[in-house]
């Protein structure tokens, strides 16, 4: 009997996008499957991704990813992928026709929250979101700082 070798956990699974949560009231979230070219997986494994400025837009039936910085493969050659391209997301048409309707009514945006590794395949988590004026963002750094500082009392009393 052997046993199961784990995996390294020096590759990073999943890439973020920390500004979302801070910039919009996330709503429904929707996954689906990205269209990429054989660097850009390599990219993504390596952890060389960023979708901090990314959103998504509906055009013709079919749901894109905008301003998504993929860096160039470490190891690739001439085929490398240029970093900063559009790219198709795959969902289901119903998903689709339900993201055109929210879209179109107005007020919310499509922003991408994070990249991650599902069975060897990459996929992305994007969500309906309503953005969020300066004031509901002070109010939400308020309620940070006092979760921290009770949480901070608690660990002092024990």
């Amino acid at each position: 009997m052997c046993a199961k070798k784990k995996k390294s956990a020096g590759h990073q699974r999943e890439i973020r996008n920390a500004k979302a949560h801070h910039n919009y009231f996330v709503g429904e979230t929707y996954e689906a499957g990205l269209v990429l070219q054989g660097t850009e997986v390599k990219a993504i494994r390596e952890g060389n991704a960023q979708i901090a400025e990314a959103f998504c837009r509906v055009e013709k039936g079919q749901v894109w990813l905008y301003n998504s910085h993929i860096g160039e493969y470490t190891f690739g050659n001439f085929q490398n992928h240029p970093p900063r391209r559009k790219r198709k997301l795959l969902l289901h048409r119903r998903e689709i026709n339900k993201l055109i309707g929210a879209v179109e009514t107005g007020g919310k945006s499509l922003i991408p929250l994070r990249i991650y590794l599902k069975h060897g395949l990459i996929k992305i988590e994007i969500a309906l979101c309503t953005g969020k004026k300066l004031y509901d963002k002070r109010e939400t750094l308020k309620k940070k700082v006092t979760m921290r500082e009770a949480e901070r009392e608690m660990r002092q009393r024990h």
